[in-house]
């Protein structure tokens, strides 16, 4: 299992100093999400100040863009990173492709996206080997490609664990539900698991939907990488920042069937109607200590946060990010201590 790290909301200038202490304190992988600044930028900075630390995007909104510019970053971000690149993506909610992308809801979401991944490869292959473009769907048609516009292959590739080798990039794809998870196993090569999620949730709806995806295509649950976001806490301030994020999650509408599961419908609706009125600071008092519990890993010190964290994903995801931004200088004490201990 993997450690990995997430890029805290800063500007371009910060990040060079940030990767190369991702990299020297131990993660595996440093992750980029699309909240206050782009997702892509800061992966050309990471390639050029790491040689060893994965890099990707936990996520970049697909719907905001246009399949055909996601695949142009995607294989100049491998190409600069030597293979180290993973092109995370995910799908956003309505209000927020509407409102703030200004970009048209699809009817289908899974299907949209289906599309736009098969895109991506489509074009992936025009530019390895000069295979015919001629992609043909309900959302896209895309068959131009001629060599002006066509950047070639990517050099040689190191193939490996997490790298997909030369002529392609490894697609992680994001989500709640059971459509998204199916599509992961159907097509991609990695599963982001948002962090508002609980283990028995995890083991009995998503990794079967991942599976049953798979299997139409022949595959099996083992050929997706489960790549988690947690909450985690080793003190009050941690655990009581946990649980007014996780109220946050749980006042939106379609993460529903996580609570559901767990018999929380009713507070749920609650913190809907809570999150309505922008009563946010009433909001973390409707989650119970029982209710965190399920949803985060808690401990009194690093050394058992990485014991209890390794024992509670064990069967259930290849690599963690803590939901807590990476910032040096900030705990690394405490992070080299969680990182020792994860990996003994």
């Amino acid at each position: 299992m993997k450690l990995d790290a997430a890029l805290p909301p800063v500007s371009l200038s910060e990040v060079p100093a940030i990767a190369r202490a991702a990299e020297e304190i131990g993660f595996d992988c440093l992750w980029t999400t699309e909240t206050m600044h782009d997702p892509f930028l800061p992966h050309a900075l990471i390639a050029e100040h790491t040689a060893r630390m994965e890099m990707g995007t936990g996520i970049a909104v697909s719907f905001a863009r246009s399949p055909t510019t996601i695949a142009y970053t995607a294989w100049d971000l491998a190409a600069q990173s030597g293979g180290r690149f993973i092109l995370g993506l995910g799908t956003q909610v309505k209000a927020h492709i509407e409102r703030r992308f200004g970009m048209p809801w699809p009817d289908s979401v899974t299907g949209k996206l289906r599309e736009q991944i098969q895109v991506i490869r489509a074009l992936w292959q025009t530019w390895h080997d000069n295979a015919p473009l001629n992609f043909r769907g309900e959302y896209y048609k895309i068959t131009l490609m001629s060599p002006f516009f066509n950047p070639g292959p990517l050099s040689p590739l190191p193939a490996g664990e997490g790298r997909k080798g030369e002529g392609s990039v490894p697609i992680y794809i994001a989500g709640v539900n059971t459509g998204l998870a199916k599509l992961a196993g159907e097509l991609c090569d990695g599963f982001h698991v948002h962090p508002f999620h609980t283990p028995r949730y995890l083991a009995e709806v998503m990794l079967p939907a991942i599976a049953e995806g798979a299997a139409k295509q022949g595959r099996t649950r083992a050929d997706v990488t489960i790549s988690a976001s947690v909450f985690a806490a080793t003190d009050d301030f941690s655990r009581e920042f946990c649980r007014q994020q996780v109220s946050f999650y749980a006042s939106t509408p379609s993460y529903r069937p996580v609570l559901e599961l767990h018999g929380w419908g009713g507070t749920g609706e609650k913190l809907s109607a809570l999150a309505a009125r922008g009563e946010w600071a009433e909001m973390p008092g409707l989650v119970s200590d029982a209710m965190l519990s399920e949803f985060m890993t808690e401990a009194d010190s690093p050394e058992s946060l990485a014991a209890a964290l390794k024992e509670r994903y064990a069967s259930l995801a290849n690599r963690l990010t803590l939901y807590l931004p990476f910032r040096p200088g900030e705990k690394d004490v405490w992070w080299r201590e969680v990182i020792r201990s994860f990996h003994a």
